[in-house]
């Protein structure tokens, strides 16, 4: 059923008449998928850089120089350089209108003069890209056969109908949060819930409706509530009072005194999911665990017999380090990936902090290393800036020193899947420079990208917390209820506490019936059996009595 929600958009009338012809579509089409496939060639293996040169970059046909950013003709498949304007004069010379910009997908048009935008052209950029990773991501779904084919979301004739009838709010998302008394640490963690994208999602689409919801102090409600009042028609700034009276009653964390916004960002994760839908007696599914929820894996290496021994334990964030083991500041510039590889390094041991069960007694030789088995949707980093001596509160300081961090981040090298194939390739060849890491799947199975991240500025006694925030690729910095448009620039030279990033291409799993739902299936016939039971004895008891009197 057609409707406005399908209309298609494009700033192009020269690539409106190539999807209208079935014969350029089609070569068109034919294009993407070989870009595509190519692009994902060149980024499948996401931890050998070795082995990707040998996916060289193509050399311009005009000029036979390599190219960094390649482009093709859509009409002829010629390829040639942007720098010296190749790809132009090819079409100038051919007559062909459109160019396709091979590492981003973008069309040029050459009557327009510029970069242009369909809604057509980007639907088929995309699905030819993830259909080609597709294709290549075969060790998700070993044990099933291959992956789950991604399939676009296409309104039912019911959905039109509810899509139709509703009313659009205008919005922008971004509304400053009203200082209630010290309550900056509180503020800065629901900015970073409300540019959730998997947290929009979820109470955007009511999921948890705090008018149904008959939960006393439901911390879910209570942000159902706050994601109500940032997307309504008002945009003054808004006061998260019955948030704050909630927090009070369900946690430690009351009273007028400044908190710790790590604290309260963990203490608040644990109220929603206590208060939320999901938690089964398999697994727990509800939007926290959906959302942070990844695991690590602890590795304690026996060096006198070589026993080693495993552990895993879930994770909602990771809190990293800006000093060594010792207590000294590092003295190199700090960033977050040397934090990480810090995080992730074999440590060394103490006398009797670990008993081989080979062995059979205490070792004093035996190292400890931290990996990543299983990477969450959503990555929250927490710096230790904050250092209390002996629990003495009077001793304690914060740690000023700046740490860099990036827009985006690959995860791949701090893996246990990675960490695993890097010491069975050392193992096998003594070197990983030629190893061969395939199987871990395309780069974009690892990569995320920052959208949030909370500075506390001044010190412990008389700090203050802000933080940056984006919205539609825009960056913002709230200061409480001050919402200013700022720059990734700004953002990233700002002095982190604490770091969100979201996973660029969520997995998707097999269009099965989840476990969840089975099991609540299987117990709600459990119930009316014993119901029935219930109800059969009750009327078996009232014939006895009705049998007595007579």
């Amino acid at each position: 059923m057609a409707s406005e929600f399908e209309t298609d958009l494009t700033s192009c009338p020269h690539l409106a008449v190539i999807f209208s012809d079935e014969n350029t579509k089609t070569i068109l089409l034919d294009t993407y998928r070989k870009v595509a496939t190519w692009r994902v060639q060149r980024s499948q293996i996401a931890a050998n850089s070795a082995k990707r040169r040998k996916i060289s970059f193509p050399a311009c046909r005009t000029c036979s120089t390599t190219m960094l950013k390649p482009f093709v003709c859509i009409r002829c498949s010629y390829l040639a350089c942007w720098h010296d304007e190749h790809i132009k004069d090819h079409l100038d010379e051919s007559g062909h209108v459109l160019c396709l910009d091979v590492s981003s997908g973008n069309v040029y048009c050459r009557d327009c003069g510029d970069f242009v935008y369909d809604s057509n052209a980007h639907r088929t950029n995309i699905a030819a890209f993830v259909a080609a990773e597709e294709r290549s991501t075969f060790f998700q779904e070993a044990r099933t056969g291959s992956r789950e084919p991604f399939r676009t979301w296409t309104a039912a004739e019911k959905e039109v109908v509810a899509l139709e009838a509703a009313s659009p709010v205008p919005c922008q998302a971004r509304r400053g949060l009203l200082n209630l008394g010290q309550t900056c640490f509180m503020n800065v963690i629901l900015q970073s819930f409300l540019a959730n994208p998997l947290l929009r999602n979820y109470f955007l689409s009511d999921k948890h409706n705090h008018k149904l919801c008959k939960a006393a102090d439901c911390t879910c409600c209570e942000l159902d509530i706050v994601f109500s009042e940032v997307y309504s028609r008002n945009p003054g700034p808004y006061g998260p009072a019955s948030f704050l009276a909630t927090t009070w009653r369900s946690t430690e964390l009351s009273g007028y005194s400044q908190q710790d916004a790590h604290e309260f960002f963990i203490s608040t994760l644990n109220q929603i999911h206590s208060t939320s839908r999901g938690s089964t007696a398999f697994q727990c599914i509800c939007i926290i665990h959906s959302t942070f929820a990844g695991m690590l894996q602890s590795q304690v290496k026996c060096e006198r017999c070589g026993n080693v021994t495993t552990a895993t334990d879930p994770m909602l964030d990771i809190s990293l380090e800006l000093k060594d083991k010792g207590g000294s500041a590092v003295g190199t510039e700090m960033t977050l990936l040397s934090c990480l590889r810090r995080y992730t390094q074999p440590e060394k041991l103490g006398p009797n902090q670990y008993s081989c069960d080979k062995c059979g007694k205490a070792s004093h030789e035996a190292s400890k290393r931290l990996s990543i088995l299983k990477l969450p949707p959503v990555l929250s980093f927490q710096f230790k800036r904050f250092e209390h001596k002996s629990g003495d509160k009077s001793a304690a300081h914060k740690i000023e020193a700046p740490v860099r961090f990036p827009a985006t981040i690959n995860m791949a090298p701090f893996t246990t899947l990675f960490m695993k194939s890097k010491e069975r390739q050392s193992d096998e060849h003594g070197s990983t420079d030629a190893a061969s890491f395939s199987h871990l799947g395309p780069e974009t199975n690892y990569e995320y990208d920052l959208f949030c991240v909370v500075c506390h500025e001044g010190q412990m006694d008389n700090g203050h917390y802000t933080c940056f925030a984006r919205s539609h690729d825009e960056w913002y910095r709230y200061d409480d209820d001050k919402v200013t448009h700022t720059s990734l620039g700004e953002c990233l030279n700002s002095q982190a506490y604490m770091c969100f990033y979201v996973k660029r291409r969520l997995e998707y799993k097999p269009n099965t019936t989840p476990s969840y739902k089975i099991a609540r299936e299987a117990e709600a016939i459990k119930e009316k059996e014993r119901e029935r039971e219930k109800e059969a004895a009750r009327m078996r008891e009232v014939e006895d009595a009705l049998l007595a009197t007579v």
